[in-house]
């Protein structure tokens, strides 16, 4: 099941592959088996193999229904017939990972499924926690933090909104061209653009304030989840903080570009990657000397 699992990673996201090679292996292992529930479900949502390719998806309501049957019956315990479905299973029983943040994912692939918009920025963190913010709640679970720990879960929920609101500054010309949008309704009606408008020329510059508001966001975010990489073991600390300014770098890089920034696609260089590696090390060491970050004024999970 790991060997699938890993090979998945291979061919699905050579980021995370490189990534997990940070933890210790128990926690790796779980990882990368998490990992291939993930992807599996993703592909199933947005019809692609391992993260590439994609269409129209046919029905989606019998796929997400097929989705939360196999997800449920694996986190009772029972055998699925489906080794990505199953890995999930064994992650749950070895860690005592929350069902909650499995459905909570599905949740969110249901609402791309509607293709749902924020209407406000509330909204849109609302969504980022459904894609990306529980995945880090069920990463901190798989890196031995306490499903009870309601603290360091939040930092880690603070992770993967930081993530997704990178992403979506990015991704907001690909979003574009599959007509999605996950810039809130309120912030382009407050920069008077249009609908369905928004990466049109004259409209850029006002575009690029907003994409500069998303890194802003998610560098509050980011910084929040530093300070939860306190309370984690060096090498899952390591792991978070590299991948933190990995992430970061993405988002500084779409406001640094301001109208340039869908020219082309903003990526983390080599290089730079491996130097938060060596950061991240350097930080992990002295983490108990990591600044805290009070959370006041960020988004909440309710659960």
């Amino acid at each position: 099941m790991v060997a699938h699992a890993r090979a998945t990673i291979a061919r699905g996201s050579q980021s995370f592959a490189a990534a997990s090679r940070l933890f210790d292996r128990p926690t790796r292992e779980r990882a990368q088996l998490l990992y291939a529930w993930c992807r599996a479900c993703d592909d199933i949502a947005d019809g692609q193999v391992l993260g590439h390719g994609g269409g129209a998806v046919q029905d989606i309501s019998a796929k997400l229904s097929r989705m939360r049957m196999l997800t449920a019956k694996a986190l009772a315990g029972e055998a699925t017939g489906d080794p990505a479905f199953d890995a999930l299973g064994v992650v749950a029983a070895e860690t005592g990972l929350p069902a909650r943040y499995a459905h909570d994912l599905i949740d969110g692939f249901a609402l791309d499924a509607q293709e749902w918009r924020p209407r406000s920025e509330q909204d849109l963190y609302l969504y980022c926690y459904h894609v990306a913010g529980t995945v880090g709640c069920m990463m901190a679970v798989v890196m031995g933090v306490s499903p009870d720990d309601r603290e360091t879960l939040d930092r880690a929920c603070d992770l993967g909104i930081a993530f997704q609101l990178a992403n979506i500054a990015r991704d907001i010309g690909e979003d574009n061209r599959v007509d999605r949008c996950y810039l809130p309704i309120e912030w382009l009606v407050e920069v008077d653009i249009p609908p369905g408008e928004h990466m049109k020329p004259p409209f850029r510059p006002r575009l690029a304030m907003l994409a500069k508001r998303l890194a802003d966001r998610a560098a509050h975010y980011e910084a929040s989840a530093r300070t939860g990489a306190r309370a984690l073991p060096f090498r899952s600390a390591w792991a978070v903080l590299a991948a933190a300014g990995i992430y970061g770098d993405i988002a500084r890089e779409v406001a640094a570009r301001g109208t340039a920034a869908w020219d082309q696609r903003v990526s983390t260089a080599r290089a730079d990657k491996l130097g938060w590696v060596v950061t991240a090390a350097w930080q992990a060491a002295r983490r108990d000397r990591l600044p805290v970050t009070a959370r006041d004024g960020l988004w909440t999970r309710a659960g």
